[in-house]
């Protein structure tokens, strides 16, 4: 019984052996490679580099009342389209008393003035009439009668103005009526009925009443490298993709590079504008966010490869061409070739190349199948 249990562990221990052996020698065999086969194509190839940015108008202005109050009718809204001259805002004018007395003063002193000199006219006149005043001074007494009236309703309408922001005689116009100054979609209105607003003068921006722009005539604001903006000039076309119409391209031409750069996280930027075309059809919102693609260097319709199946060598460039394949060996040779432009994934070949030619790429690599597990 021990005889046979010895012979059984020893045969176990000899399979066993025979089982490593054999699996190394297998494992130190050479696998057989096998690569990706790739034919040259006719491609356009080109270098772009990309800007970011927004989309803004060109033309953009805030509407300044001309006199100070108090808001107290607002026409329109966000979003609504306006014409030059349409009533946007009507402001209440809030006299100040100081101004007030002073002027309603101004016009007590004009009319003692006028009842004054309006006594010496009418007597004047009755001793012209009877030739007993000479022409020239009737009439220098009938031009002080004139300016003291005119002064009079000089002084009426300063009360006035001061009251109400308008003078009678002054037609429709008023400066308490807040206009728009250019033909465009209300881009923001940040004041409201009630709030208090600042004339626009010399020494006060003033309160903004409302943002007007031309969104017919849209722009884009970007920035680019340093390390690019050496390559790029005015005129050049740009390919613009926005952010919140992804599905989206336009184009536009490129108006603006910045003379000076900005330092920005370590890196020099130069500010950049271009004119974008947007069609009537789509609907562009001021600030959307955007990429623009600018074409560096192109070529058109030339014989391309992979950029992968390029192997250098010192400062050589050379490809492995399809010789043979047998018993699933493939067999290449080594050839050099001359290269143009890459875009980063495919890479023009001026010399060493014809479309015929079958070149190796990529390895393959061979992934093990999962069992499919039984039907239960």
């Amino acid at each position: 019984m021990k005889k046979a249990i010895r012979i059984i562990l020893l045969s176990l221990l000899g399979i066993v052996v025979i089982g490593t052996f054999v699996f190394l020698w297998q494992k130190s065999q050479p696998k057989t490679v096998v690569y990706e086969i790739v034919k040259p194509s006719i491609q356009t190839i080109s270098k772009k580099t990309v800007a970011t940015g927004k989309i803004e108008p060109r033309n953009e202005v805030s509407i300044k009342p001309q006199i100070s109050g108090i808001i107290a009718k607002i026409y329109k809204e966000a979003g609504q389209r306006v014409q030059a001259g349409e009533i946007i805002a009507l402001v209440k004018v809030i006299p100040e008393m100081s101004q007030l007395n002073s002027a309603e003063s101004r016009v007590n002193v004009a009319k003692i003035d006028l009842d004054r000199i309006q006594k010496q006219y009418e007597r004047d006149e009755k001793l012209y009439d009877s030739k007993v005043l000479s022409r020239e001074d009737f009439e220098q007494s009938k031009a002080n009668y004139l300016k003291s009236k005119e002064e009079l309703q000089n002084a009426v309408d300063n009360v006035e103005i001061i009251k109400d922001g308008i003078a009678k005689r002054s037609g429709s116009y008023s400066n308490t009526q807040i206009r728009s100054t250019i033909t465009g979609v209300i881009l923001d209105i940040p004041v409201k009925v009630g709030n208090s607003v600042i004339q626009s003068n010399n020494f006060n921006d003033g309160t903004t009443i409302a943002t007007i722009a031309d969104m017919n005539d849209m722009i884009f604001e970007g920035k680019i490298d340093e390390t690019e903006v050496g390559r790029v000039h005015e005129g050049m076309p740009i390919v613009l993709t926005v952010g919140a119409l992804q599905d989206k391209k336009f184009n536009a031409t490129l108006e603006y590079i910045s003379p000076k750069g900005v330092e920005e996280n370590g890196a020099v930027m130069f500010e950049m504008k271009a004119a974008a075309r947007i069609p009537d059809s789509v609907v562009i919102r001021a600030g959307y966010s955007a990429n623009a693609e600018i074409i560096l260097d192109q070529r058109k319709d030339v014989l391309t490869i992979p950029e992968s199946a390029v192997s250098f060598e010192n400062d050589s460039a050379f490809v492995y061409v399809l010789k043979k394949t047998k018993d699933k060996t493939q067999t290449f040779d080594k050839k050099f070739v001359e290269l143009g432009l890459s875009d980063g994934i495919n890479i023009q070949v001026v010399k060493g190349v014809v479309d015929s030619m079958e070149i190796r790429g990529l390895q393959k690599v061979e992934t093990e199948k999962t069992p499919t597990p039984p039907a239960k």
